[in-house]
């Protein structure tokens, strides 16, 4: 039997570091590396689905200040060989080049469909998918400018990245963070009839034969059997719950880390 057998897939999302205060922010680093020290032994492959930051913006010689528990841990496993995916989230749009060339974590900008140990896998952090919520998809359309994109490199990076900071710092998450709740985005309707899993069940009905849809983006863990070959998977977060997702060759489960 091949080892790859032995191993595991890992996928995780939402950990907004950065909010809702630069304390508690590294805290929940701290539980993040030691959650990537304990996988690094089994791990075939890591998959970050989207706001590993709050905000996140690269000037062309200057990051924002910190992460760096988190960016020596994720230097470490790449460098051991484990490849570390990276699919942007809208909290950091503005995530370039940087983690690409300084820690070999292969950067990725769009939804993509991927055979994972002979399944099919359909890997997005969820924002702007399907139907509705065009209010957000012409803030991301204007976000992806590179013209706005360059214009906010004007800014000093004190006041830009301050800026993002102060916005970002006020937003639902940064007070998810402070009270540990969630804010489910279907209070009204079943979570199968909301935008995401609609929208999956969509690929499915064009044809595409997906196993297992994963994504972040919501904040809450949830287990969708859309068929009965195919399963929409909500990741949760690190904000409240330290969920994730592990994939063995055979099915996803969603776990919790308990930190020691």
């Amino acid at each position: 039997m091949s080892t790859k057998n032995h191993k595991r897939v890992y996928f995780f999302s939402d950990c907004h570091l950065g909010i809702p205060d630069a304390i508690s922010s590294r805290e929940r680093e701290k539980i993040l590396v030691q959650w990537l020290d304990m996988i690094k032994a089994d791990a075939l492959e890591i998959y970050i689905m989207g706001d590993l930051f709050d905000f996140w913006f690269e000037y062309k010689t200057v990051i924002p200040k910190g992460f760096s528990r988190l960016f020596g841990k994720l230097a470490e496993i790449t460098d051991s060989g484990i490849p570390v995916h990276f699919y942007r989230g809208n909290h950091d749009i503005w995530a370039f080049d940087y983690l690409q060339k300084e820690l070999n974590i292969q950067m990725h900008r769009k939804p993509e469909i991927k055979e994972i140990l002979g399944h099919r896998f359909y890997l997005a952090h969820g924002d702007g998918l399907g139907k509705g919520d065009r209010g957000y998809k012409l803030i991301k359309w204007i976000f992806e400018r590179k013209i706005n994109q360059w214009l906010f490199r004007w800014l000093h990076p004190d006041w830009g990245l301050a800026l993002g900071l102060f916005f970002s710092r006020r937003s639902r998450y940064a007070n998810e963070a402070r009270e540990s709740k969630e804010q489910l985005p279907y209070q009204t309707v079943a979570i199968e009839d909301t935008r995401m899993p609609t929208f999956a069940k969509e690929v499915l009905a064009s044809g595409e034969k997906i196993d297992y849809f994963v994504m972040g983006h919501w904040h809450t863990m949830q287990n969708i059997e859309l068929t009965k070959n195919s399963c929409f998977i909500l990741l949760g977060d690190w904000i409240s719950y330290f969920s994730y997702g592990v994939f063995d060759g055979k099915t996803v489960e969603i776990k919790q880390f308990k930190p020691e």
